[in-house]
C-alpha cells in the first residue's frame, strides 16, 4: 500500500521520539546496583561524596527512601514497602506515552489535519506535553523544598596499616577537614540541623567492606534474597529483590564470579546520632554474564571492571551493612 510522504515522515518522527524515550530510561549493568545510584546515606543522601583517587566523582543517587530535606535518621533501615512513589514518574510517562500513541494512530490533539499541518500539529502536541510535565515537576520541587547540605567530617587515617587495595583519602591524617564534594549549609527552615560526628575507620573496617563486596555480589549471583537481607538495609535488599524478580520475568539469570578488589579509598565517614556511616570508593574486577534460562546461552556480558562507591551503615559498635551504591566516574 502506498503511503504519502508526509504520513511516512510523521510515522518516522513518532517512532524516533519513542526510541529516544526508551533510550532515556536508565540502562543498568546486570550486577547489583549496576548503572544507577540507589539507597540512603543519611543526611548526605543528596550530597556528592568526597573525591578520592579511586573515584574523583560519583553519579547522584536516583532511587532513595530518603526525601529531600531529610536531616536525621536512616530511612533505608525501614521497610522498602514504605517508599513514596516519585512524582512525575508513572503518571507523566503514561500521559506522554498516550499522546505519542494517539499521534501514531492519527488521534492526537491535532490529528486529521494532514500534510504539513499534521506534522506541525504533532510537534506542537509533543512540545505542549513537555511544557506541562516541566511545569508540574518544577511546581512539585518548590513544594518539597531543596535538599539540605550537611556538614561533613572526614575520619583521619594514619600509618600504612591499610589492607591491600585501599589507599588513604587525600588530606587524611590531619583530623576532620572539609573535603571535595562536601559543604556546610543550613537545613530548611523548621528542620533540625543534624549533628554530624567523626568516625574513625581502621584496617578491620576496610576488611569488612571488602568481604561485604564479595558476599553481596555472590548472593546476588545466586539469587539469594535471604542472604541479601542480612547483608544490606531493608531498602537495598528490596531493590535487589525487585531486580531479581525482573530478571525472572524476562527468563534470564545473572551469574557473577571472580570478584576481586583492585583499588579502594575512603571517601568519607561520619555519624548521625547512634548511626555511623562510611562511603568507600572501590574499583574491582568482576565476571558478569546474563544467561537465557530457556537456551542456556549468554545474552549479555558486563564490563570486566566496575567503579562504584558503596556506603555502609551500622549502629554504633554494630556490624556494617550496605546502605547505598553509586556509580563512580
Amino acid at each position: 500500500m502506498f503511503i504519502p510522504s508526509t504520513r511516512r515522515t510523521r510515522a518516522a518522527t513518532v517512532f524516533a521520539l519513542a526510541a529516544m524515550l526508551a533510550v532515556a530510561a536508565p540502562v543498568a549493568e546486570a550486577r547489583p546496583g549496576g548503572g544507577g545510584g540507589m539507597g540512603s546515606r543519611g543526611s548526605k543522601t543528596f550530597n556528592a561524596p568526597s573525591s578520592t583517587n579511586t573515584a574523583p566523582s560519583a553519579a547522584p543517587i536516583q532511587r532513595s527512601q530518603t526525601q529531600p530535606g531529610s536531616t536525621m535518621g536512616n530511612p533505608g533501615m525501614t521497610s522498602a514497602a514504605t517508599q513514596r512513589p516519585r512524582f512525575g514518574g508513572g503518571f507523566m510517562a503514561g500521559l506522554l506515552g498516550a499522546g505519542l500513541l494517539g499521534a501514531l494512530l492519527g488521534g492526537g490533539f491535532f490529528g486529521g489535519l494532514g500534510g504539513i499541518a499534521s506534522m506541525i500539529g504533532l510537534l506542537l502536541q509533543v512540545g505542549l506535553i513537555v511544557m506541562v510535565v516541566a511545569f508540574a515537576v518544577r511546581w512539585f520541587r518548590r513544594r518539597q523544598g531543596n535538599p539540605a547540605p550537611a556538614g561533613m567530617a572526614r575520619s583521619s587515617m594514619s600509618g600504612n596499616s591499610n589492607p591491600a587495595g585501599y589507599g588513604s583519602t587525600p588530606g587524611a591524617g590531619a583530623g576532620p577537614a572539609m573535603g571535595a564534594g562536601s559543604a556546610m549549609g543550613a537545613a530548611p527552615r523548621g528542620a533540625p540541623q543534624p549533628t554530624v560526628g567523626k568516625v574513625d575507620i581502621g584496617p578491620g573496617d576496610f576488611q569488612s567492606f571488602e568481604i561485604a563486596l564479595n558476599d553481596v555480589q555472590a548472593a546476588y549471583g545466586r539469587g539469594d534474597v535471604a542472604a541479601l537481607r542480612n547483608l544490606a538495609t531493608p531498602e537495598m535488599a528490596g531493590y535487589f529483590a525487585d531486580e531479581l524478580r525482573g530478571n525472572e520475568s524476562r527468563g534470564v539469570v545473572n551469574r557473577i564470579s571472580n570478584v576481586k578488589l583492585l583499588q579502594g579509598d575512603l571517601s568519607e565517614s561520619w555519624s548521625e546520632g547512634r548511626m555511623e556511616y562510611a562511603t568507600v570508593a572501590m574499583r574491582y574486577a568482576i565476571t558478569d554474564v546474563t544467561i537465557d534460562l530457556r537456551t542456556n546461552q549468554t545474552v549479555e556480558t558486563g564490563e570486566p571492571e566496575a567503579l562504584e562507591l558503596w556506603t555502609f551503615v551500622r549502629e554504633r559498635g554494630g556490624r556494617w551493612i550496605l546502605s547505598a551504591i553509586q556509580q563512580g566516574r
